[in-house]
């Protein structure tokens, strides 16, 4: 037996009006079609509801029981779809997320800020640690990824892609003098991170590709510390534009070979299912929004350089 929870809805409003006629005014649904539904109710359940005369119509014995079980059903189903209209005008409840380190600190903090200002009634509980959270085994809405995810089973939205490009320190070069194309790089302290390409950078130039062999004394897992000793004129590193810009203009990085650029970097948000609560839909939407043009992003603005952040590969 399959009842439609609309077929109860609907039962009930006749049932309160004691006239199809007037149910169906009340709720827009044709007399013909409120009567055909019933009907079929009473069908699929296999009892009368309703005695029906020229006059009027009266709930049976099983109709009063039915329409009071039904009512509180109708009801709570209605405030249910009340509260989920609240939760998209004004979402609540705590957003979980796991964030990159110093991308979150350097990158997402102002946009963090500026979401929580939109939705005073978002609680937000970040994991910044360096490890990749299990979005299925732990208590996590969404996680903020560099990089496509490994996982073909998780859900992945582009948030954004960025640009990056060779830094170094000017006293570095000053030390080593100018590069004039990206094969100059084998005679130089390459910053190279673990993840990524180790033996080799591709650089990009007007549609020309060179993969541009690299080699250094730092071989690292953290794209942070990779950043902070580009400052401290330990060799070159690929860097996103938008998140070296504080060092560039504190006069601590420069770029080099500035007409080649690696390949820019995408930014995701990992979620398990496609099905998102508000706070979280809202979150990724506003990312997507704010960061789509990465370019135009101001960075965050400072002299503490030990919150900075690029990535390399």
């Amino acid at each position: 037996m399959k009842i439609e929870l609309s077929d109860m809805a609907l039962f009930v409003e006749v049932a309160k009006a004691m006239s199809f006629r007037g149910a169906a005014a009340a709720i827009g649904v044709p007399n013909s079609t409120l009567s055909r539904r019933i009907s079929a109710l009473e069908n699929a359940i296999g009892l009368r509801l309703l005695h029906r005369t020229t006059r009027r119509i009266e709930l049976t014995e099983a109709g009063r029981i039915y329409f009071e079980r039904c009512k509180r059903i109708v009801d709570e189903a209605r405030l249910a779809h009340e509260q989920l209209g609240d939760m998209l005008a004004q979402p609540s409840g705590v957003l979980r997320a796991s964030l990159p380190v110093g991308f979150a600190t350097v990158f997402l903090a102002p946009l963090v800020a500026e979401f929580a200002g939109r939705y005073p009634a978002i609680t937000f509980e970040f994991d910044l640690s360096p490890r990749r959270a299990d979005l299925v085994a732990e208590p996590v809405d969404v996680a903020i990824r560099m990089g496509e995810s490994q996982d073909s089973n998780l859900i992945s939205r582009q948030i954004t892609q960025l640009p990056r490009h060779l830094y170094a320190a000017p006293r570095y070069i000053e030390r080593t003098g100018e590069l004039s194309h990206p094969r100059d790089l084998a005679a130089h302290e390459c910053l190279r991170l673990r993840s990524g390409q180790t033996d080799t950078w591709t650089l990009l130039n007007s549609g020309e590709s060179v993969a541009a062999p690299v080699q250094g004394r730092f071989l690292l897992n953290d794209v942070g510390m990779i950043q902070r000793l580009a400052g401290l004129e330990c060799g070159i590193a690929v860097l996103a534009e938008a998140v070296a810009a504080e060092d560039v203009a504190f006069g601590r990085l420069c770029r080099v070979l500035p007409e080649w650029e690696a390949p820019p970097i995408s930014v995701y948000a990992i979620t398990e299912t496609k099905l998102l609560p508000a706070k979280t839909q809202l979150f990724i939407d506003f990312l997507r929004a704010r960061l789509r043009n990465s370019r135009d992003t101001p960075p965050v603005m400072g002299p503490n350089p030990r919150l900075q952040f690029g990535t390399t590969g």
